[in-house]
């Protein structure tokens, strides 16, 4: 019993226990309502606060004319612990006790409405907490666009409303959006329709702060904002999505005529709190979208370019990053056409110090300082000063090294001159087997104000060979012991059994033994660049690529005599 009841009770006594006259002043003027109810579910005895309880209430009336109907059942089963009920729009503890008398029970009550709204608050609180905890886990578990307002509309429509429409910004003279009843899957579409005709639309799409739905006429509501089949539509909401910094769309909230009623103000609250979260996801979303954008479009221009037949000879190239995660790196190679018929065309291939991203921007602009040098590429020195002063004079402190051959194709042989510029000298692979070093030598580009190179000339006959290559490979640390370099030595082997091969059947060749080097373990950016002379009989089957050189007849081409392994300077 508490400590209420027991005061009571004992101020009060039960009935036919002799109370004094102020026992029974104590009793009428109790703080809380107290009823005395018999065996026979008859009053016999109430105070005022009970009276004031229970309309009518008096001794002598039944409990059932003037308790609710709790009470009355908590009474018939003799409960000996406190239940719990509602009087009009109040919540009650009631405890009871039996009287001294055995013949009856005293009913004490207690107001508990304010820790049953308390309790009720709290578990809603509760609920609306993991749902945006669930939603934000949802919402930013994928980065795409569609599919992240496909989830704000789903999740809107099971836990907010009938029907949610998300409005992306227009696409042109067109509004992006996704629909989705409660039960049903997100509808994409793309309305042509002016946002204004939705009262707070126009405003919420450009990020100003919500109508209250009260203001929100649902009759006037346009045909496309309702979903097919719906209904009539008896209560709207409108809010922003707030993105980083821009507007990421708005959330229309659909309600049906005689469902749950209108939007309250504590609900309009909470939907704001839950666009919020959407709004940032989807914003995240678009940034994401256009980044990865932009890095392709940027991508595109660093990668590693296709490589074909130019001119009647044969060139192939292969890239692999220090990264499998990289697309790119401090590697490169690029082949330049010749303008005119019969000129050099001129191949390159170099190494950025570094690796990653940053290696990749540099060698980006190597590339492009490159393209524009074009016009003296028959002076390979010029270039190659030329490009040293760019990097010069540029912000960052990193070198690099690299190759430039020029190749031009007469009758059937390849005539190549070679300069290096502090990279690895290219490698001749003859027809049999044959692997000769060239002797081009230079000083690396971007480090120092002059940069002497030594510039060679070789001929390559049918199904000859020239490799250049990034000390990547040769310095490719693994084999059996897991931490022995590849080498030169190993290099020359392999391709001494390449010999006779086309141009990309060498660069497989040579990437693959790289990789079985290597196996998973750490490398740098590793490259390769091979120009071939096609052997005679490709040329007879007219191997040449479509818009290159038309093919001729063998017979017709005089033989150039050439020294094998010489090389002039």
């Amino acid at each position: 019993m508490t400590s209420a009841q027991q005061a009571g009770t004992s101020q009060a006594g039960t009935p036919g226990s002799g109370a004094t006259r102020h026992d029974d002043g104590a009793w009428r003027t109790a703080p809380y309502p107290a009823l005395v109810v018999d065996d026979r579910d008859t009053v016999r005895r109430a105070n005022d606060a009970a009276e004031a309880l229970f309309a009518g209430t008096c001794a002598g009336r039944p409990l059932a004319e003037v308790a609710p109907d709790w009470l009355l059942r908590a009474h018939r089963e003799r409960p000996g612990d406190a239940v719990r009920g509602s009087v009009g729009d109040r919540t009650f503890e009631a405890h009871p006790s039996r009287t001294d008398d055995g013949s009856g029970v005293v009913w004490w009550f207690v107001d508990d409405t304010d820790q049953v709204l308390a309790r009720r608050a709290l578990r809603l609180e509760r609920e609306r907490t993991a749902f945006l905890t669930q939603a934000s886990n949802r919402l930013l578990s994928s980065l795409n666009l569609d599919r992240c307002m496909d989830a704000t509309a789903q999740l809107a429509a099971e836990h907010l409303a009938d029907a949610a429409l998300v409005v992306a910004p227009a696409s042109g003279h067109r509004l992006p959006a996704v629909e989705c009843v409660r039960g049903g899957s997100p509808v994409r579409s793309l309305q042509t329709a002016d946002p204004h005709e939705v009262p707070g639309l126009g405003e919420a799409l450009q990020g100003f702060p919500p109508v209250p739905s009260r203001w929100i006429d649902p009759a006037a509501a346009p045909g496309w904002v309702v979903p097919e089949g719906f209904g009539e539509v008896g209560s709207i909401v409108v809010t922003p999505l707030p993105g980083h910094g821009v507007p990421a769309g708005a959330l229309i909230l659909l309600r049906r005529t005689g469902g749950a009623g209108a939007f309250s103000e504590e609900e309009e609250v909470f939907a704001r709190l839950f666009a919020s979260r959407a709004g940032a996801a989807m914003s995240a979303a678009r940034l994401y979208a256009e980044q990865s954008a932009i890095t392709e479009t940027l991508m595109r221009e660093l990668l590693p370019p296709v490589l074909r037949q130019v001119a009647g000879m044969e060139f192939a190239g292969g890239y692999r990053p220090s990264q499998d995660t990289e697309r790119v790196g401090g590697d490169f190679y690029d082949v330049h056409p010749a303008a005119v018929e019969g000129e050099a065309s001129l191949a390159v291939l170099g190494d950025v110090c570094g690796k990653g991203l940053d290696a990749a921007v540099l060698t980006g602009k190597i590339r492009n300082t490159l393209h524009a040098l074009l016009p003296m590429a028959d002076d390979h020195q010029r270039v190659i000063d030329l490009l040293n002063g760019a990097l010069l004079n540029s912000h960052h402190a990193r070198f690099a090294t690299l190759v430039l051959a020029s190749a031009v194709r007469e009758q059937e042989c390849v005539r190549l001159r070679l300069s290096s510029a502090g990279h690895p000298a290219p490698l001749l692979v003859r027809i049999d087997g044959t692997v000769e070093e060239t002797a081009t030598s230079g000083t690396l580009v971007g480090a120092m104000p002059r940069v002497p190179t030594r510039t060679v000339e070789a001929v390559l006959g049918p199904g000859e060979s020239c490799v250049l290559y990034t000390d990547g490979i040769t310095e490719a640390r693994g084999g059996p012991l897991g931490d022995a370099m590849f080498g030169e030595d190993r290099l020359k082997a392999a391709l001494a059994e390449c010999a006779g091969m086309p141009a990309e059947a060498v660069v497989e060749r040579i990437q693959m033994l790289a990789s079985q080097w290597v196996g998973g373990g750490r490398h740098d950016d590793m490259a390769v660049l091979v120009i071939s002379a096609p052997k005679a009989d490709r040329r007879r089957e007219g191997a040449y690529s479509a818009g290159s050189e038309p093919s001729y007849e063998i017979a017709r081409s005089p033989v150039i005599p050439r020294t094998r392994g010489r090389l002039s300077t």
